[in-house]
């Protein structure tokens, strides 16, 4: 199977590409300078190609807080026009909820006219963020903080383990940075993953070689390809690296040796999850969903694939898994959002269904779990028992939503328990949100419209609200081989 048979491709901004969206957005929110911005941060380094193919990061990001308060880079009024009449986000005089009723809200977006945002990461109060330019920007309190570059091209994935930072970009390398402990804004770059001391070892023995396409052999502690997504099990000190050529690989943190490489799929992986369990999820452009287990073997330990969750034809572009660990999250090509219990030894669970394009990217927090999309929307899904109830379809990119990243709100409170989501797009900008675990989902926000005898043309419906399966899942509800 092909690259080019799962992998989608946006002609304009270099990601994937489902079918056009036959109802666009006619009236987009445009967006703002603000006059007091101040220079970029200067970067030094060159700039090099990059291939455009399908992939999303999802990873577990620390919950330490990140502060809203400070005058953001870019900021979106409130009054601008958007989709629907009266936003989620937009406290309306007309609906009188009171002043405790928990919403979600933009606070604001973080822009830099340089390049598309693939990657997001947050940790320590700081937000890094990844494009196409080959900058890696870090804010704080909503401003720019420091950058860095990595003169590598594309970058696909960022996750924090302490003061490491590693990356993994388009020319198949993984790099690590490490924070300076005098000045956290200095970002030093330590190495790169496999080390050059463990590639000239490994180049010396044939054995060390596979074939990795027709007529051409690579080491096989090498990715040959971009490094598509990252994920860490820091208890274990393992991170593992998936990559469009078909590998993970799993690489020992404390002296960056690749410990294993595992061909695990037969396209492109375009996400992987590990779980401190011991269970390590991907997912990839031929369609499937695969479940792995780090197990004892001798004196070592090696993953063993143990099942595969999904098997489709449209691509699985990204994964998630509930901080419980009991619920896994599979977002596809079609739009879809399947689910896995583990309590149920893995058994499906539903699909949601929230989007009408590809969704590209995963997070979940709490009892939450958040979709970003193809469609310009993110899809805020509260998990209640078996079902999962849509609370609020975010609106106000102008691009794909390709990368989001979740940490807890400094203004939770034990009645009000609040995330700050990032979402990152390939309008290059970051918006960001505060979103309550306690906001009522669209249902509820209806009847309490109709209630009190106004309309409810304003709430957000993507689809035609007597389609029943919008917003919400129930137990058993299968998506395979569905397309919208």
């Amino acid at each position: 199977m092909s690259d080019d048979s799962k992998s989608l491709d946006f002609k304009e901004n270099g990601n994937a590409n489902p079918k056009p969206n036959p109802n666009p957005n006619p009236n987009p929110n445009p967006m703002y300078s603000d006059p007091g911005l101040p220079p970029p941060i200067p970067i030094t380094g060159s700039d090099d190609d990059y291939q455009t193919r399908l992939s999303s990061f999802s990873g577990v990001f620390d919950p330490s807080r990140m502060s809203g308060e400070g005058s953001p880079m870019m900021m979106s009024p409130w009054n601008q026009t958007t989709p629907f009449s009266n936003p989620m986000w937009e406290r309306s005089d007309t609906i009188p909820f009171g002043e405790k009723f928990p919403q979600n809200t933009l606070i604001g977006s973080l822009v830099r006219e340089e390049g598309h945002i693939y990657s997001l990461a947050a940790s320590g109060g700081l937000l890094y963020t990844g494009s196409d330019s080959k900058n890696i920007r870090v804010w704080k309190n909503m401003k720019e903080f420091s950058a860095f570059k990595s003169n590598s091209g594309l970058v696909k994935a960022i996750i924090i383990c302490g003061e490491k930072i590693f990356t993994g970009h388009q020319d198949g390398k993984i790099r690590v940075w490490k924070v300076s402990p005098k000045n956290p804004s200095i970002h030093k770059r330590s190495g790169t993953l496999p080390t050059l001391k463990d590639i000239f070892k490994a180049s010396v023995k044939p054995r060390n070689y596979v074939q990795v396409r027709k007529n051409r052999t690579a080491l096989w502690i090498k990715h040959s390809d971009a490094v598509s997504c990252l994920s860490l099990n820091e208890d274990q000190g393992l991170l593992y690296s998936a990559s469009w050529d078909r590998t993970l690989k799993v690489w020992r943190i404390s002296d960056s040796k690749c410990l294993e490489s595992i061909s695990a799929h037969d396209d492109a992986i375009n996400s992987v999850v590990a779980r401190v369990e011991g269970l390590v999820f991907t997912g990839s452009a031929d369609g499937t969903v695969k479940v792995w287990r780090r197990e004892l073997h001798g004196k070592g330990t090696k993953h063993v694939f143990l099942q595969t969750l999904l098997k489709q034809e449209s691509a699985v572009t990204s994964l998630a898994v509930s901080p419980s660990g009991e619920v896994i999250y599979c977002g596809s090509s079609d739009g879809l959002v399947n689910f896995w219990e583990r309590e149920k030894n893995l058994a499906h669970g539903g699909a949601l269904k929230g989007h009408k394009l590809a969704v590209l990217c995963l997070a979940a927090a709490g009892s939450l779990v958040l979709s970003g999309s193809a469609d310009k929307t993110i899809c805020i899904w509260r998990r209640e028992g078996e079902v999962h109830n849509c609370l609020s379809v975010l609106t106000g990119h102008n691009g794909p939503v390709k990368c989001l990243a979740v940490e807890s709100d400094k203004e939770s409170t034990a009645g009000d328990k609040r995330w700050v989501v990032y979402s990152g797009s390939l309008d290059k900008s970051v918006k960001v949100w505060s979103v309550s675990e306690l906001a009522p989902d669209l249902s509820q926000m209806a009847m309490m419209q109709q209630g009190q005898g106004q309309s409810i043309e304003g709430l957000p419906q993507p689809w035609d609200a007597s389609d029943q399966s919008f917003g919400s899942s129930s137990p058993g509800r299968s998506s395979r081989n569905r397309r919208e």
